[in-house]
């Protein structure tokens, strides 16, 4: 509060002396008077003259006078009602008394006082103390055009205050009341004023001035204060805002208060519902109306339109708050609705409009336009590229047609009308609008290609401008500028038609009146000839109805469509805009500079697949192959009989070479410019990807249009095309490019560089791209979980990422999971879209691929009931694709998938189309089969059921029998597969997941309200999917109470292990549901008796033949001029027949299974053919190793024999040829020296006898084979159908190392639920004694086996893997897991391995000639010393008789 100064006062108290100069003139008089009359008796001294008040203030009164000569002291004395006081003053004429009571009247007496004491005759005056200012005096409340003031007047009843408001030191109104508040309306808004107030006594004494400022509100200001949405203008509410979860968006409160509407509203438009314009709030809807007096009762309260507001309005306040990404969300979802748009955004603050382009950049509009020459094609483009024909309506001056209604029956077909526009009938539609007038609205009507249906043959855009023009006429101009046409409504033109005729457009005007209201036909003939219009041009409404009116409207709007060729589209409206001074919403620098970067970055793009291949190199073929390398690595189905760790290692190798193939790539320069635009701003970096992805969604959009038009062409001479078709098919899959596609390049980028050396540049430049992913999975974009196209997950890119990420939001890093899972096209992204807003790209056209996560903030309303601080919301591609199908891993990829993703959540929604749940049924057996066959998952995930397109209102209790079928079903396949995986505490499919019929299924009906391109979105389906959505968070805290969130680093090891425990599944995912799985493995159980029958009788036989070779000679009658290849030859054909008979066995035995009719057998039909194959491969393989076999042992028998004659034959041999020798050493006279070469000779041809002897046998014995590599084969084919982590522990496995030490049951030998129990039973005692009791028993098998030193077969090792398996089959009640089984069996593997070794190394050298020569190799060399001593003597005589000669 300001204080006036001293001049001020004094002038005020001047201007009050002026009122009070009579009394104090009369006063002045009586002085006089009294003293004539006692004249004599006073002494002769001067009295003060002229005395006078100077100031008067609250407290104290100054008072001036005349000092007489020779007088310089003075007596006062002043008095009033209650008291009297007297002051001397000295030397002074004037004094200001002090200490006075406020609104106080005072009479004051001076006297003048002589040197000696003596007193002149008293001056007297009297004078009134001001009263005390108001106190507290402020600003109560601001309005628009309002000021309600306050101030403290406690103990002034009898007084009145005197206000007046002031502008620009100009007092323009005044107010006078005698309570403590008083309120200044009519005030202009958004100017400031000051307010002066002072209280007036009773006889009319004025206090002094209290001053305070205010300055009234904008009535953007105004509206946003009552909405609760000041603290976000402007341009402060971001799309993660409105996002995020919270309380208010999972509650169905009613509005409280004019500040829940704009949320409220928000809310639903989130939700496309298409009931969000009218959200209104009720002061109190409960009020009473009983007690109403109806005959006295004005019932004012009725039209209170107080607590309302134009949902026009809401909808202005909100855009002006909200950033451009919210912006261009609610206009799509405004679009969805079949809302109109605004184009024009008004601003009543600064007086200009913004051209809502960025905003509508998002839309995309398909129709099908009576022209197009192909009847069944369509017409797909962006709104802002649409070129479309331009129909805006407009009014002038008051109109009493409500324009809004008329075009909403314009645009609507008579069977389904819908409120485009806002209009006066709606809720809250008449209620003032103190914003939004200036907004211009757009919307479109695009035909299906029906001529029953379409309103219009061809597109049109509609244009509505709320308010007159004559206010708003520069957005006037712009329609008038734009527009093919322009509808002016009016009731009364008068002198407004001026306005219409200085419009220099090409624009086309209608004239549209009411001639029921007042009207002037002079006027509007005027009007018609000053713009040459014809008689088509107006169109006036009579007594006719709205619906004859608006007859005559569409007549005029088909005739534009149809004539003109003026067509417009948005984007280069821009230019018009800026000419008329009208801002722009793409005109900020972040956005330019976005845009210019995602321009240079797409530009160039030409096709598409040789982009990728340029631009995007490493996540092609490299990738790919790489991910299938990894799942070989895990699964080792191409090993064959192969050494594994060989095997391994040569698959390193090759990974290791990929990854070298992809670092020799350098960055490409379409990724370089990616990068270097991730890298800049939070909010350009935002514009940069939206750019990004409308320009590929638009180059994809154009490939794809013509790719579908040759595919169309082709298909029409299909049988000369076949190849081309399926290369253009393969084109189609192949054609898409996104900003994944991007992201997924820089994932093998850091990939590929973390694979390098650490001291590599090339590898440091890359280590931020984490980051940089981590940042945009925080701004709300989503991060590629698994790669569509390859299959696979780069673990190492998304753990990083995710590391980065938890390091940016610690310690508020508890998240919780919500996965959807279904078939493809069934709505899966719409779904999430529309419960969470989140922006996975939907399309029919283009479908997810792979898995994406996205990151929803939880806010702290609500942490607490959830028990995270993010929801994570993963969306997959749909199974059962038709591109899949055809290949033979389908149901691999499907299942992968499932289970992944089941895995990693805490809530699955099960997306299915209509109500028959049989394509997601299958697809759930295998989740849980596999969950099942992995170590305990730690969780178990809620189960919820959507079916969509399903809007019987009866259809949760009509379908109760299907869903109690379906869960019988599932139990049934939780039974069985918990059978076939010795884990038989499962007994239904709610042990597994979690799931209740009653609860956990929802019906949901379709997304359109009508025939698109118009239809709206169903309210039942926004509706259904909030209750959805509502069930999901209680579902989601009931979750927080069971097992508390996860933070990302444990989401993060978890996707580890589950992903490492799904490529280590090398049974379940290849089968259709478990059903099919336990078929297969009942036939398979089967086959493989029929097979180890089959191997074990020709092994008894084999063991036959070999006595009967062996014993050949010795059996032989004397007559029998047989020999061993009579008998080869015989044995052979017995063989074939043996085989014959086996064959036709156990061919019989699979014929017969496939007749019976228990065991799902049908299930497993088209397996038949490939067991029949594997009968006559077992009897090939079979019948090519006995060959091998009998020949063996004929070359051995036969080897005997020749070994035999060469002990016979040897030494008669060796004489002769020495014999020889000396004869020709005698006749060649050798010499001394050529002795000495005979001795070498001698030795040379005792090495060739040697030699020679060898070489006449034509057996060199059998081939020692690697027992490591069949034994470990053997056990992998035995445990492969036991799940992915004993295949994961397989892989680990050294066989060399097992079998060493003596086997220990440990607590992994029972699996969760029976390791409760190992302490308080024996069955740790009995798992221990079984064990000893099976390895003893292979102990002896292999003991009878080696004590007859026969060769090691095959059959030996599957022959104890048969007796284990049998064992366990028998003591199965014991509860152990398939980690005891594996590591019994590899333990009995291992010491068997090296027996059985020793075996046959001990019959290798038994039955190989060149090992039995060695045993007379001693012989043979004593007979060798005595030939050269032989030799020595002959040389010695031959010497001497030379030497005698």
């Amino acid at each position: 509060m300001d204080c006036p100064s001293e001049e001020e006062e004094f002038a005020e108290a001047s201007e009050y002396l002026e009122d009070e100069q009579q009394t104090f003139t009369s006063g002045a008089d009586a002085v006089e008077s009294y003293q004539k009359e006692d004249f004599s008796k006073l002494q002769d001294i001067p009295a003060p003259n002229e005395i006078s008040v100077q100031l008067i203030g609250t407290n104290s009164v100054t008072l001036a006078w005349d000092s007489p000569d020779n007088i310089s002291t003075f007596d006062l004395t002043y008095y009033s009602l209650t008291s009297t006081k007297t002051s001397t003053i000295t030397n002074s004429s004037t004094i200001e008394v002090e200490d006075l009571c406020p609104a106080t009247e005072y009479t004051f007496n001076l006297v003048s006082v002589s040197d000696n004491g003596e007193r002149s005759v008293e001056v007297k005056v009297t004078a009134c103390t001001r009263p005390v200012p108001p106190e507290n005096f402020k600003v109560e409340s601001v309005g628009t055009t309002s000021v309600s003031l306050i101030w403290d007047a406690s103990g002034c009843e009898e007084n009145t205050f005197h206000v007046t408001c002031s502008q620009n030191g100009r007092s323009f109104q005044e107010e006078i009341t005698n309570s403590r508040t008083v309120a200044f309306c009519d005030l202009s808004p958004g100017k400031k004023c000051s307010f002066h107030i002072t209280k007036v006594l009773p006889n009319g004494n004025r206090s002094k001035e209290a001053v305070t400022y205010a300055q009234t509100k904008t009535n953007i200001q105004s509206l946003l204060q009552d909405l609760g949405l000041e603290k976000y203008y402007p341009n402060k509410l971001s799309l993660s805002d409105v996002l995020q979860i919270e309380k208010r968006s999972v509650i169905d409160e009613p509005a409280q208060s004019l500040s829940s509407l704009p949320w409220l509203f928000l809310k639903k438009l989130m939700m496309v519902n298409v009931t969000a314009r009218g959200v209104k709030y009720s002061c109190d809807e409960s009020e009473d109306l009983s007690s109403l007096d109806f005959y006295n009762e004005s019932f004012d309260f009725l039209n209170d339109q107080n607590g309302s507001v134009n949902p026009l309005d809401i909808m202005c306040a909100l855009f002006l708050c909200s950033d451009g990404f919210l912006q261009q969300e609610m206009v799509s979802k405004m679009s969805m609705c079949q809302f109109s748009v605004p184009l024009l955004l008004p601003n009543s603050d600064t007086q200009q409009c913004m051209f809502m382009l960025w905003a509508m950049r998002d839309i995309v509009k398909k129709c099908r336009p009576h022209s197009l020459s192909d009847p069944r094609g369509f017409v797909e483009e962006r709104i802002v590229h649409f070129e479309l024909p331009l129909v805006s309506f407009v009014r002038l001056g008051d109109c009493s047609i409500s324009k809004s209604q008329i075009l909403n029956k314009l645009l609507s077909n008579p069977q389904q009308y819908h409120d485009t526009f806002v209009h006066r009938d709606m809720d809250c539609g008449d209620v003032p609008r103190k914003i939004s007038n200036g907004l211009v609205e757009m919307s479109w009507y695009l035909p299906c290609g029906n001529k029953n249906i379409d309103v219009f043959p061809e597109p049109v855009a509609v244009a509505n401008l709320r308010g007159d023009i004559r206010t708003f006429e520069t957005e006037y101009s712009f329609l008038c500028q734009t527009s093919t046409a322009v509808f002016v409504f009016f009731d009364n033109l008068d002198t407004n038609y001026k306005l219409l005729t200085n419009q220099h457009v090409k624009a086309q005007f209608f004239l549209v009146g009411n001639v029921q209201k007042a009207f002037k036909r002079e006027q509007l003939k005027r009007t018609v000839s000053e713009m040459s219009l014809k008689k088509n041009n107006i169109i006036l409404k009579t007594n006719q109805n709205d619906a004859n009116f608006v007859k005559n409207l569409h007549s005029s709007v088909n005739q534009i469509i149809n004539n003109h060729s003026n067509k417009a589209r948005l984007e280069g409206m821009d230019t018009i805009a800026h000419e008329l001074g009208i801002l722009v919403d793409e005109d900020i620098q972040e956005c330019q500079e976005a845009k210019n970067n995602a321009h240079v970055l797409t530009k160039n793009i030409q096709d598409t697949l040789q982009f990728k291949e340029t631009q995007l190199p490493l996540q092609g073929k490299i990738w790919k192959d790489l991910a299938k390398l990894e799942k070989e690595e895990c699964r080792l189905r191409k090993a064959g009989d192969q050494n594994i760790e060989t095997y391994k290692c040569d698959l390193q190798i090759k990974k290791t070479d990929l990854r070298k193939q992809q670092s020799k790539y350098d960055i490409s320069e379409a990724m370089s410019c990616f990068v270097s635009a991730l890298s800049s701003s939070n909010q350009e970096r935002s514009y940069f990807l939206k750019w990004m992805r409308i320009n590929l969604d638009n180059l994809s959009r154009k490939s794809l249009s013509i790719l579908r038009e040759q595919y169309k062409e082709k298909c029409q001479r299909f049988s000369e095309n076949k190849e081309e078709i399926a290369q253009l098919d393969q084109q189609i899959s192949n054609s898409s490019l996104g900003i994944e596609h991007f992201l997924r390049e820089m994932g093998q980028l850091y990939e590929a560089a973390v694979s390098l050396p650490e001291n590599l540049e090339s590898r440091q430049q890359m280590l931020h791209l984490p980051r940089l992913c981590a940042e945009l999975m925080l701004d709300g974009f989503p991060l590629e979980l698994v790669d569509g196209d390859a299959s696979n997950i780069p673990l190492r890119w998304v753990s990083d990422v995710l590391k980065y990420l938890n390091f940016l939001v610690q310690p508020n890093n508890k998240i919780m999971v919500v996965t959807v899972l279904g078939v493809q096209s069934t709505g899966k992204s719409t779904l999430l879209n529309t419960m969470f807003g989140v922006q996975f790209a939907v399309s029919s056209g283009r479908c997810t691929r792979g898995a994406f996560m996205q990151l929803i903030k939880v806010e702290e309303d609500i942490k607490k009931k959830l028990g995270c601080d993010y929801l994570v919301i993963i969306d997959t591609e749909g199974l059962k694709s038709p591109e899949l199908a055809k290949l033979d891993d389908s149901h691999e990829h499907d299942n992968e998938l499932a289970t992944l993703v089941v895995g990693l959540s805490d809530i699955t929604i099960i997306n299915i189309a209509m109500e028959n749940s049989t394509e997601m049924k299958d697809i759930l057996q295998i989740v849980v089969h596999a969950f099942l066959r992995m170590k305990e998952i730690g969780k178990k995930p809620s189960c919820q059921f959507v079916h969509q397109n399903v809007a019987d209102v009866s259809a949760h209790d009509k379908n109760m029998r299907d869903r109690k079928l379906l869960l019988e079903q599932l139990n049934e396949m939780t039974e069985a597969a918990a059978k076939m995986e010795n884990k038989e505490d499962y007994k239904m499919f709610t042990d597994v997941m979690k799931y209740d019929p009653e609860t956990c299924n929802w019906y949901i009906p379709g997304l359109w309200h009508g025939n698109p391109p118009m239809a709206p979105v169903n309210a039942g389906y926004s509706e259904a999917v909030y209750e959805l959505k509502k069930n999901m968070i209680d579902v989601i805290g009931e979750c927080k109470l069971k097992t508390s969130g996860n933070n990302i680093t444990e989401f993060l090891e978890w996707t580890k292990s589950l992903w490492n425990a799904v490529k280590f599944e090398n049974f379940i995912f290849s089968f259709r549901n478990s059903l099919v799985a336990d078929a297969y493995m009942r036939l398979c159980t089967e086959f493989h008796k029929w097979e180890w029958s089959f191997k074990k009788d020709m092994h008894s036989w084999l063991i036959v033949a070999e006595i009967r070779v062996s014993n050949f000679e010795i059996v032989k009658l004397k007559s029998d001029k047989s020999d061993l290849k009579d008998l080869l030859c015989k044995l052979k054909q017995e063989a074939v027949t043996k085989l014959d008979s086996l064959e036709k066995t156990t061919m019989e035995n699979l014929f017969k299974y496939f007749e019976q009719t228990e065991g799902h057998v049908y299930l497993v039909e088209k397996y038949k053919e490939d067991f029949v194959s594997s009968v006559k491969s077992l009897r090939r393989e079979t019948e090519s190793s006995l060959r091998t076999q009998l020949e063996a042992a004929v070359d051995i028998r036969r080897g005997m024999n020749n070994l035999d004659n060469i002990k016979k034959t040897f030494t008669d041999t060796m004489e002769k040829k020495v014999l020889g020798l000396l004869e020709e050493l005698r006749k060649n006279n050798s010499s001394k020296s050529d002795a000495h070469m005979t001795d070498e000779q001698l030795d040379r041809y005792f090495g060739q006898i040697w030699q020679e002897t060898l070489n006449e046998l034509s057996f060199t014995g059998l081939k020692r084979r690697n027992i490591f590599d069949f034994v470990f084969w053997q056990l992998r084919e035995n445990m492969k159908q036991k799940g992915s982590s004993v295949t994961e522990q397989l892989s680990r496995v050294n066989l060399m190392n097992c079998g060493t030490e003596v086997f220990k049951v440990t607590k992994e030998a029972f699996y969760k639920r029976w390791f409760k129990r190992m302490f308080n039973d024996n069955s740790a005692v009995d798992l221990q004694n079984l064990a000893d009791n099976i390895i003893q028993t292979c102990s002896q098998f292999v003991q009878e086996k080696t004590a007859k030193h026969s060769d090691y077969h095959d059959t030996y090792i599957q022959e104890i893997l048969h007796i284990i398996d049998d064992r366990f089959m028998s003591n199965k009640n014991i509860g152990f897991s398939d980690e005891f089984e594996l590591s019994l069996k590899r333990h009995i593997c291992g010491f068997l391995r090296e027996n059985f070794k020793s075996c046959m190394i001990v019959s290798l050298r038994r039955m190989t000639h060149v090992d039995a020569l060695i045993s007379i190799k001693t012989n043979i060399a004593m007979i060798s010393r005595t030939c050269s001593m032989i030799a020595i003597s002959v040389r010695e005589r031959l010497k001497n008789s030379l030497n005698c000669a």
